[in-house]
């Protein structure tokens, strides 16, 4: 009623009908950290502040290009003609073009870029970028997690958004430095913050498994600790990809022309020798070949490879090998994708898992059933999913477990991120109750709101049961879930149980004969 009616007249009093709601928080918001060409929103610095973007445009905007990542081409030893009679000295012939070997300069390796491409291409939307250091910078574990002055994962604590954890750029670190970063995520995760989950890579993921002491998965399960393994999920092996066209390279990735101008010119002796040019032709491919360690300018650089690219199959070749190994990435940003892909498309309590990776050729190592047997039941628990290739279906997902295999609450990442969903949406909601009267209005009220939350949950599919009362159970009030002495300290307790949906991980199908009826 009106606090004051001195004055006669009409007095109009608006009573609420409907209680407060919850808002579903998203679910598919990851943070990127790692290192950046640029960080910059005009003349203000971005580095070590979470910026949020909704497409692969902002991120060359605000973040800059891809690296220029650099080789070193070693041509072969040049084959030796045998000493003929008597003591004449050995003959050089020239050297086999085919062997060549490139090796890449891991100082100038940056993996961001090229993840965030990785993202967008396999369903990504917005995410958040921590740039921590620009490509003049060595890639360090400090600058990923420098709790000193709030960096890198740190810079993330004041962010509620974010709800996955991708640092793609650990496994270029030395391994004991990148376990160390994989604990700071899962602590991050699990501990301080409670509302994400991390996707790690395996350390040396692109090789194949031994069954011993330098096992890369037994050496990753080692790495990353016991604590908070179920805000965590690894995946083996790295992805042969495409995100890298050859197109993009041109020859001044290699820091020695005079090593590619040796490898194309012994292309030329090759040819002049099956009598397939002539001598004269040779000495123009050979003058073209030679300005490559002189051509400086862009557009004479764009010029000189436009013409090689046609008269010189190993440069081709060459440019090939080297986006093959630019196209080797962490499964990380792709899972990041299709997190986001699922739950915008069903809901999270759908695994992301049996899907396809878009731009993905295949595993960078081969996967059967008898070796996954390992990776997905180890004795530890420390599950690790695995990326496989099946012919006519392409790369798939091949694994929902988080590390923690062995709980059988949160065995399953689909589980683990649903319950991380329904916690912080009611967790929101119930702040507006805060200070509120510790009585049977507010404990009314309060019950209300998360039972029409729950119930629309479970109305989508993400609680399980034939009826809301199987599928969520809701106790509050004084005597069930709150002592006298609860509320004389105010504070207000309710008790949620949940059932939430899991995978059909092993499916079993029983067949048998029966005798004829007819």
């Amino acid at each position: 009623m009106a606090s004051n009616l001195a004055t006669p007249g009409v007095y109009v009093e608006e009573k609420s009908s409907f209680g407060t709601s919850v808002v579903p928080v998203p679910t598919a918001v990851p943070a990127f950290v790692g290192y950046t060409q640029k960080a910059l929103r005009g003349t203000k610095s971005l580095t070590n502040k979470p910026t949020r973007i909704t497409n692969f445009g902002e991120y060359v905007e605000l973040f800059g290009g891809a690296p220029s990542t650099l080789f070193t081409i070693t041509p072969p030893a040049k084959k030796t003609k045998p000493k003929a009679e008597g003591d004449a000295p050995a003959v050089e012939t020239g050297s086999d073009s085919e062997n060549y070997t490139l090796e890449m300069d891991a100082s100038t390796r940056f993996l961001m870029y090229d993840s965030i491409r990785l993202y967008f291409v396999n369903g990504g939307s917005d995410c958040y970028i921590v740039s921590v250091g620009s490509y003049s910078d060595k890639i360090s574990a400090k600058d990923l997690n420098d709790v000193a002055v709030g960096g890198g994962i740190a810079a993330l604590e004041k962010f509620t958004e974010p709800t996955i954890l991708a640092i793609p750029e650990a496994i270029l670190l030395p391994e004991a430095d990148c376990y160390s970063i994989q604990a700071a995520m899962l602590q991050h995760c699990g501990y301080k913050m409670q509302n994400r989950f991390a996707i790690l890579d395996v350390f040396g993921g692109n090789e194949e498994r031994t069954f011993d002491d330098n096992d890369v998965v037994d050496k990753f399960r080692e790495g990353v600790g016991s604590n908070f393994l179920a805000w965590g999920a690894a995946y083996y092996p790295l992805l042969n990809t495409t995100i890298v066209n050859s197109s993009e390279i041109d020859f001044t990735r290699l820091k020695n022309p005079k090593g590619l101008i040796d490898v194309l010119n012994a292309e030329v002796d090759e040819n002049v020798a099956a009598d397939n040019i002539s001598s004269a032709r040779a000495q123009g491919i050979k003058a073209e070949i030679a300005k490559i360690a002189t051509t400086t300018d862009a557009d004479l650089i764009k010029s000189l490879q436009s013409t090689l690219s046609v008269i010189s199959p190993k440069l081709n070749s060459i440019l090939i090998d080297i986006a093959d190994e630019l196209n080797t990435l962490p499964p990380s940003p792709a899972m990041a994708g299709l997190y986001c892909m699922v739950d915008n498309s069903v809901n999270v309590a759908k695994s992301p898992a049996n899907l396809s990776l878009g731009s993905v050729i295949s595993p960078s190592v081969n996967i059967n059933n008898e070796n996954q047997e390992d990776l997905n039941l180890p004795l530890n628990g420390k599950a690790v999913n695995a990326i496989r290739s099946f012919t006519g279906k392409g790369t798939l997902v091949w694994g929902a477990r988080t590390l923690e295999g062995n709980s059988k609450d949160y065995r399953y990442i689909s589980v683990r991120r649903t319950m991380t969903f329904i916690e912080q949406s009611i967790k929101f909601a119930a702040e507006s109750y805060v200070f509120s009267p510790n009585n049977a209005t507010t404990w009314s009220s309060l019950r209300a709101t998360v039972y029409n939350f729950l119930n629309n949950q479970w109305s989508s599919g993400i609680l399980v049961g034939s009826t809301p009362q199987d599928a969520f159970e809701i106790e509050i009030g004084l005597g069930s879930t709150m002592t006298s002495t609860d509320i004389l300290d105010g504070i207000l307790k309710m008790t949620i149980k949940v059932a939430i949906v899991r995978p059909a991980e092993f499916i079993v199908i029983t067949f048998e004969q029966q005798q004829q009826k007819s």
